[in-house]
C-alpha cells in the first residue's frame, strides 16, 4: 500500500543510531533485462535502481536515452498476485504472475502505470525487497513518520551523488558551482569560494564527503532562526523562557508538566544504560541551545496541524449523519467523463486515500453486469472486478464503513447477479436485512457501529418488482421535487447535459464529437421507472436512495432515506433555505454530486456544501484542482479515516450557534522557504531553473453570511484581493454555468530574486474573514509558492512550484513549518515553508 510505511523498515530506522539508510541488495543497482508490458505488447528494456538518488532508471528506446521514475512519485507498488487483474487483462500466461511488478506513479501531473516481468524469481525477490524498503523510507519521510535527521541524511546522499559525477568521491570547486546552480542558489564566485574554503578544512582544494557535509551546513544556515532565538531568549533559553514562548506565542494547550517534558527532550541527555528506553534527565539550569531550538521547531512536536498523525481522535460513536464522509464521483473513471477509461484503478486510488463512498453506474452486460458512464464513449469494466478490488482495499487505510452508491440501469435478472457478486466479494461485511418484517429504524448507527462494514445505496426511482417494498418507499408529499435532475440518475443527467455543452476547448481535435454525442444521448420521453430486484432491496438498510421532494414543511423522510442532489440544486438551497438543509442533515444523509456540464470532470469547492451540513459531497478524484485540494485537506484530519465529525453548530441541538457570526483577521508572516523542489523534464530528471519565488496566501470562505466585512476589508488592505463567489444561484439567462466557488481573499508577498533554495521574505500579511458558529474547520487556507514571470496574454497559468492547504481550524498558531506538496497534493521530501500564524478577533 502506497500510503503506509513498512513497519519493519520503520523499526530498523528507529533502532539505527547513525541514521543511515537501510541497505538494499547490490544486484538491484545493476542493469537487468525486464519484460515491459504495455497494452498487451511485450518489450524488453534494461532497468536498475539508484538507492542514493531514490529513483528507478530505465532505457527508453523511443527517446533514445534514460528515463527516471522517482521513488517518491510512486503511489503504489503491486507484486505477483496483487497484479492479477492486469495479467488477466493482457491475457498473459499464469507463470508470469510470480515475477510481476506493477508500479503506479505520477509524472507531469498524470497517473502512469508500468508493468514489469522480472527475468527470474531471484531478480524478482531482489527487486521486491529493494523497492519495498526504499518506497517505505520515502513515504515515511513525506508523511512525517521519520525525524529530520534521517531526512537530512537522505538529502545529503541524493545531492552528493548528483554532484560527484565521476564517482571519485571528490568535489572540485566547479562541481560545487554546478550543484549550487542546480539548487537555484546563485552566489557570486567570491561568495561561493568563501563557503568552499570554509568547508575545505584540510585545505586540499576539494571536498570529500565530510567536507561536503560541512558545506551543506553552511548552505542551509538559517539566520532568520538565529534572529528568532535571540529575540525570544535574549541568548538564554531556559525552561521559564521556553514555557512563556509555548504559551504566549505558540498558544500551546500543553500543561506545565508536558511543556517541561518537551524542554527536557531537547536539552536533556539519556541516563547511561544499555536500555534504549532509558529515561532522559535534565540539569536544573539547562539551557536550550539554538541548534536544539531549531530542531524543535522542525520536529513533529511543533507540527503545523493539530493531531496530524494517523490517530483517530474524533468521537466515532455519534450517528453517521453527524460526520462528513470522504466521497467520490464517477469513481470508475480515470479520465474525463466523456471519453475516459473505466477501470478498477479509480476505486483503488480513492480507497487508499481513505475515500469512504464510491460510485458504480451499472448496466446490463452480455454475460454479467458492467460499469461505465452511460451514453458516452467511456470504456467498460465488470462489476465483479470492481467489487473484488473494493473488498481488497476497502479497509486497508481506514476501518470505518464504505458506502457503494450504485445507479442501477440494468434489469431485474442482472440486479440479482449484482447482489450475488457483492455477497461473494464482501461476505459478512455486507450489510443486509429482510425486506419483510424489518424493524423500524429510529436513528442511524455510528461509524463505530459499522466498523468494517460495506453498505449499498441505490439511486432513486426504482420500484420493487414484487410490490413487497415494506418501509422502503418514502411517504408521498405535496411539493414538486426541487432536484432538477430528479427524474434521471446523476450520470445520465451528466451525459445528457454534456450533449449541450461546448467540447471544443476540451477535445478540439475531435470536431464532430458534439454531434455524435447529441445523436447518441438525445433525451427521450419519460417512461415508467425501472423495477428493482427484491434481493437488491434486502441490501438497502441504512442508505435507501429516495427522490428529493423538497425539505421542511410537510415533507417527511425516514432516518435511512438518502437523496442525491446536483450542485445546481444544492446552490438553490444555499440561496433560499440553507437553514432547512442544515436541519435536515442533522439526522439524514444528503449527497451532492457535480453538475452535468462538467464534461472535463472539474470539481466544485466542497466546503460550500459541508457548510450546509451535507455529508457526502462527491468529487472527481481524477482531477487535481482547488476542489480536490480542499477535499484532501479536510480528510487529512481525524487519522485519515475518511470520517470527520461535523462542527458543533451543524449537529442537533446547537441551532443557536448558527445565529452567531464573527469577524476576524488571519495574520500570517511568511518568513522563509527551505529546499524548494526543482522542476523535472519529461524523462523525470531534475532540471536547472532560476526562480524568483513569491508566496500567495488565500482563504476560501463558505457562503454562510452576506456580510460585506471581507470584501470591504480586503479592498481597504493594500495588496489584498477579494474574489466573490461565482454564480450562486446561476442566472437563467446564462448559456453556460461557471464553476461554483467560495468567496476568496488572497494576498501575495514580493518575490525573492535568484533564490529557489532558501528564499527569505519576512513579510507580514493580513487577511480578513468572517465565520459562523466558530466553524473555522470549514474555512481553508492555501499557500502557493509561485515563480514570478511576465504574463503573456492568453497564456495559461503555470502550476505553482509548491502548495500547502489545510483547514483554518486545524492550523496551529505561532512559528510553524508547513510541509509543501505538489499540485496533486503529494508531499515533497525536503521542501518546507516557515511561517508565523495568528488569528485576531474583531
Amino acid at each position: 500500500m502506497a500510503t503506509q510505511t513498512n513497519p519493519e523498515v520503520a523499526d530498523n530506522v528507529e533502532k539505527n543510531e547513525t541514521q543511515s539508510l537501510p541497505a538494499v541488495p547490490a544486484a538491484s543497482q545493476e542493469w537487468s533485462r525486464f519484460t515491459k508490458v504495455s497494452d498487451g505488447a511485450l518489450k524488453y528494456s534494461l532497468f536498475r535502481i539508484d538507492p542514493d538518488e531514490g529513483q528507478i532508471l530505465y532505457e527508453s528506446k523511443k527517446k533514445k536515452g534514460i528515463k527516471i521514475i522517482p521513488i517518491e512519485s510512486i503511489k503504489e507498488l503491486r507484486f505477483d498476485a496483487d497484479s492479477s487483474y492486469y495479467r488477466n487483462l493482457f491475457k498473459l500466461p499464469a507463470d508470469t504472475q510470480s515475477r510481476w511488478i506493477t508500479i503506479i506513479y505520477i509524472r507531469e501531473g498524470a497517473y502512469k502505470v508500468t508493468h514489469l516481468i522480472a527475468p527470474s524469481s531471484t531478480v524478482f525477490k531482489i527487486w521486491k525487497e529493494s523497492l519495498t524498503k526504499l518506497h517505505a523510507i520515502r513515504q515515511g519521510l513525506m508523511t512525517g513518520d521519520f525525524d529530520n535527521v534521517l531526512r537530512d541524511v537522505v538529502w545529503e546522499k541524493q545531492y552528493w551523488k548528483t554532484a560527484d559525477h565521476d564517482g571519485d568521491e571528490k568535489l572540485e570547486f566547479e562541481n560545487v558551482q554546478e550543484l549550487c546552480r542546480r539548487l537555484s542558489l546563485h552566489f557570486s564566485e567570491s561568495e561561493l569560494r568563501g563557503l568552499f574554503d570554509a568547508a575545505d578544512i584540510h585545505k586540499r582544494g576539494y571536498l570529500d564527503y565530510a567536507g561536503y557535509q560541512e558545506l551543506v551546513k553552511l548552505l542551509k544556515k538559517r539566520p532568520e532562526v538565529q534572529v528568532l532565538y535571540e529575540h525570544i531568549s535574549n541568548g538564554k533559553l531556559d525552561l521559564a523562557t521556553f514555557k512563556n514562548f509555548m504559551l504566549q506565542i505558540q498558544e500551546s494547550k500543553l500543561d506545565d508538566q508536558q511543556i517541561e517534558a518537551l524542554f527536557t527532550k531537547y536539552t536533556g541527555t539519556k541516563s547511561p544504560s544499555a536500555n534504549p528506553q532509558a529515561s532522559i534527565t535534565r540539569s536544573p539550569d539547562a539551557i536550550m541551545t539554538q541548534e536544539a531550538f531549531a530542531a524543535f521547531l522542525r520536529s513533529s512536536d511543533n507540527a503545523a496541524i493539530l493531531n496530524q498523525n494517523n490517530v483517530v481522535h474524533h468521537d466515532m460513536t455519534r450517528p453517521i449523519s453527524e460526520y462528513f464522509i470522504s466521497s467520490s464521483h464517477n469513481t470508475y473513471l480515470i479520465g474525463n467523463q466523456l471519453v475516459g477509461v473505466s477501470t478498477i484503478e479509480g476505486y483503488i486510488r480513492a480507497l487508499l486515500h481513505s475515500c469512504r463512498t464510491v460510485e458504480l453506474d451499472i448496466y446490463d452486460g452480455s454475460n454479467e453486469p458492467m460499469v461505465y458512464h452511460g451514453k458516452t464513449f467511456t470504456s467498460k469494466v465488470s462489476v465483479r472486478e470492481i467489487c473484488h478490488a473494493i473488498a481488497k482495499y476497502a479497509f486497508a487505510v481506514s476501518p470505518y464503513p464504505v458506502v457503494i452508491s450504485a445507479e442501477m440501469h440494468c434489469g431485474v435478472e442482472q440486479q440479482d447477479m449484482v447482489v450475488q457478486i457483492m455477497k461473494d466479494a464482501f461476505g459478512d461485511a455486507l450489510i443486509s436485512a429482510p425486506v419483510e418484517g424489518r424493524a423500524k429504524i429510529t436513528s442511524l448507527p455510528s461509524p463505530e457501529d459499522l466498523r468494517g462494514k460495506v453498505m449499498l445505496k441505490k439511486a432513486k426511482n426504482l420500484n420493487i418488482a414484487s410490490e413487497k417494498s415494506g418501509g422502503l418507499r418514502p411517504k408521498k408529499g405535496t411539493r414538486r421535487p426541487v432536484d432538477d435532475d430528479s427524474y434521471s440518475s446523476s450520470s445520465s443527467s451528466a451525459a445528457s447535459s454534456a450533449s449541450h455543452a461546448s467540447h471544443s476547448s476540451l477535445l478540439g481535435e475531435i470536431k464532430d464529437l458534439k454531434s455524435k454525442i447529441a445523436r447518441k444521448v438525445r433525451p427521450k420521453s419519460r417512461t415508467k421507472h425501472r423495477e428493482m430486484s427484491f434481493s437488491l432491496a434486502s441490501l438497502l438498510v441504512y442508505t435507501v436512495g429516495v427522490k428529493c421532494r423538497g425539505i421542511g414543511g410537510a415533507e417527511h423522510y425516514e432516518p435511512e432515506h438518502v437523496f442525491s442532489i446536483s450542485e445546481n440544486s444544492a446552490n438553490k438551497y444555499l440561496s433560499t433555505n440553507m437553514l432547512d438543509l442544515v436541519k435536515h442533515t442533522q439526522t439524514h444523509i444528503v449527497r451532492v454530486y457535480p453538475k452535468g456540464t462538467r464534461v472535463n470532470s472539474s470539481n466544485y469547492e466542497p466546503h460550500l456544501y459541508w457548510a450546509a451540513g451535507a455529508q457526502v459531497v462527491a468529487i472527481n478524484w481524477q482531477t487535481f484542482d482547488a476542489g480536490y485540494m480542499i477535499n484532501y485537506a479536510m480528510f487529512q484530519r481525524n487519522g485519515r479515516s475518511g470520517y470527520v465529525l461535523k462542527p458543533l453548530a451543524l449537529r442537533p441541538g446547537n441551532e443557536n450557534l448558527l445565529q452567531k457570526p464573527t469577524k476576524h483577521f488571519l495574520d500570517i508572516t511568511i518568513i522563509s522557504a527551505q529546499q524548494l523542489p526543482l522542476p523535472k523534464d519529461k524523462t523525470g530528471k531534475e532540471i536547472q531553473s532560476i526562480v524568483d519565488p513569491f508566496v500567495e496566501v488565500s482563504l476560501h470562505i463558505p457562503l454562510w453570511t452576506h456580510s460585506p466585512f471581507v470584501e470591504n476589508q480586503a479592498e481597504a488592505t493594500e495588496g489584498a484581493t477579494y474574489s466573490p463567489p461565482s454564480n450562486i444561484p446561476p442566472s437563467q439567462s446564462q448559456k453556460t454555468i461557471q464553476p461554483t466557488t467560495a468567496k476568496t481573499v488572497s494576498y501575495s508577498t514580493g518575490s525573492v530574486k535568484n533564490n529557489g533554495f532558501n528564499p527569505v521574505w519576512q513579510e507580514e500579511l493580513c487577511l480578513p474573514f468572517d465565520c459562523v458558529g466558530g466553524m473555522t474547520d470549514l474555512i481553508f487556507v492555501k499557500f502557493a509558492i509561485k515563480q514570478e514571470r511576465k504574463k503573456v496574454k492568453d497564456e495559461a497559468e503555470e502550476d505553482p512550484i509548491a502548495v500547502y492547504c489545510c483547514s483554518l481550524g486545524s492550523l496551529q498558531h505561532g512559528f510553524r513549518y508547513l510541509r509543501l506538496h505538489d499540485s496533486q497534493m503529494s508531499p515533497y521530501l525536503f521542501s518546507t515553508l516557515f511561517v508565523k500564524v495568528k488569528i485576531r478577533d474583531l
